[in-house]
């Protein structure tokens, strides 16, 4: 392998790899040891499971023997002490019948490194590094390293050549952010769904009021450090606007000149009603904030960046996730609002409080689709909208809060997905939720049926659309299933099965 071509090759895909780094992905010698100088701690490893198992073809290939020979598959983690801290994880193969007897002796009996083992025994061999790569950390990984999910992991694949064979192969793996030269701040942010406004009638002096739901998947990952300049990788362009505008208002608020740099390594498709842009400008200024020691609440990022004017659902699911109501605003002369705006237009309007919060069952499936269609409403578009449907007809407003304060908060306290469900369809008849749906082209109203009739309890609009969201206890593959059939018949789109987040967003500092 031409190990520095490798390494830029991995940089492009990852981004800057500190010389520590380098060496743990190409140096042929112990890495435990190594692990040791480059921390000036005592190393333990841990064994965390060791079985022997007949060979696959795979491993049979790598180690170059036959298939259904004895092999031992052993995964450790390796332990900086005392804080206990994983450095690293290491997965090997072993042909048992290729091991020397005391080899084999320590390696299945003891909590001992490879390096250690072969040195104890004076066993002559050499390491081939046949990958280094990179990989997204799943909830696995992510749990055993003590990172976020999504997060890059670094590993290479290396065989231990003893006698002109190979005695072992393994792979080794550590996170991407560890053994950097600089302090980065990683933020996973979810999406939600907005399932209705409550109330653009304001008769009772108040006005706005939103229900939503926090969602694990699509969702936001982005790494922010520290820079000479503001740099932006990854995303779309609309996300880099953002993230520079948002990104000089927060620095001016907490008096910081230092910029950052930010990479989007998963994002949330942009205008479809799953709160994108709220979502990112909370990230960047809860990074931001961060990476300059600073404590800022998150209502006050929102109020920074122009958020939660009309709607605090997107706020809330950032700073608690689950199942969320806010109360809306004041309005009337001289209130927080005077007349029917979004948020997008709303800009100094505090985010709205929230009234309720509540676990969202996580053994209820929620199945996402977003059909190939125009993006919803936004800008000029959406103001306008705003300004000739409202005010909401006060009868349907009453409905509304009846079906949201008598079925659907019930629904979740009981986790009675009938009562739940039934509130969610009928709120699709009502207010400006049934506004919102009248202007969606028909196929999206067919994508709700379909998903309906698949098994689903409910099925609705988010927002503006065109994201459909369904929700059902069983056969959430069936309901995807007949999103797909019926977006295929319209272009095409997208589909998830996901679940509540019932937590705001994560935050590490590495």
């Amino acid at each position: 392998m031409d190990l520095p071509a490798r390494l830029q090759a991995l940089e492009g895909e990852v981004g800057r790899l500190s010389p520590v780094q380098k060496i743990l992905l190409t140096t042929d010698g112990s890495v435990t040891q190594m692990l040791e100088v480059i921390t000036g701690s005592s190393i333990r490893l841990e064994t965390r499971s060791q079985q022997v198992e007949p060979a696959d073809r795979e491993t049979a290939g790598v180690l170059q023997c036959r298939e259904g020979e004895e092999v031992n598959h052993r995964v450790v983690t390796i332990h900086r002490d005392p804080s206990g801290e994983v450095l690293l994880t290491a997965v090997s193969h072993a042909l048992v019948t290729r091991l020397p007897l005391e080899f084999r002796e320590d390696l299945m009996r003891a909590d001992m490194p490879i390096g250690k083992i072969l040195l104890r025994h004076r066993i002559e061999a050499r390491r081939e590094i046949r990958e280094i790569r990179s990989r997204a950390a799943d909830a696995g990984t992510a749990g055993i390293l003590g990172i976020l999910r999504g997060e890059p992991v670094l590993s290479r694949r290396y065989e231990i050549i003893h006698g002109g064979a190979p005695l072992l192969s393994i792979r080794e793996q550590f996170p991407y952010h560890a053994f950097l030269d600089e302090r980065r701040v990683i933020v996973d942010a979810p999406s939600r769904i907005h399932l209705t406004l409550i109330d653009l009638h304001g008769g009772l002096g108040r006005v706005d009021g939103s229900v939503g739901l926090a969602l694990e998947e699509p969702r936001l990952l982005l790494e922010a450090s520290l820079s000479p300049r503001c740099q932006v990788t990854g995303g779309e362009p609309w996300a880099a606007e953002v993230v520079r505008e948002v990104g000089g208002r927060v620095l001016e608020a907490i008096r910081a000149r230092a910029p950052a740099s930010f990479r989007i390594r998963e994002s949330v498709p942009r205008h479809v009603g799953l709160g994108s842009g709220t979502q990112l400008a909370l990230s960047v200024g809860r990074a931001l904030a961060a990476l300059h020691g600073r404590e800022v609440p998150v209502r006050e990022l929102a109020r920074i960046s122009g958020r939660g004017g009309t709607s605090g659902i997107g706020t809330a699911a950032f700073e608690l996730g689950g199942f969320l109501v806010d109360g809306g605003h004041s309005f009337g002369p001289g209130r927080e609002k005077q007349d029917y705006r979004p948020s997008s237009a709303s800009a100094g309007v505090p985010p709205a409080p929230v009234t309720a919060r509540h676990h969202f069952p996580e053994d209820w499936n929620i199945v996402l689709a977003i059909p190939r269609a125009a993006p919803g409403a936004s800008g000029g578009r959406e103001r306008e909208i705003f300004r000739t449907h409202c005010p909401v007809d006060p009868g349907e407003v009453q409905e509304v809060c009846r079906e949201v304060l008598m079925r659907m908060l019930p629904g979740i306290a009981e986790r009675d997905l009938d009562l739940f469900a039934a509130s969610v369809n009928r709120i699709q008849e009502l207010g400006f939720k049934r506004v919102e749906v009248s202007l969606q082209e028909q196929a999206i109203r067919d994508l709700c049926s379909a998903m309906r009739t698949a098994g689903a309890a409910c099925a609705g609009l988010s927002s503006f659309g065109p994201a459909v969201y369904a929700i059902t206890d069983t056969g959430a593959r069936e309901v995807e299933g007949a999103a797909r059939s019926a977006m295929e018949r319209t272009g095409g789109g997208s589909t998830w099965i996901t679940r509540a987040r019932n937590e705001g967003a994560r935050i590490r500092v590495a």
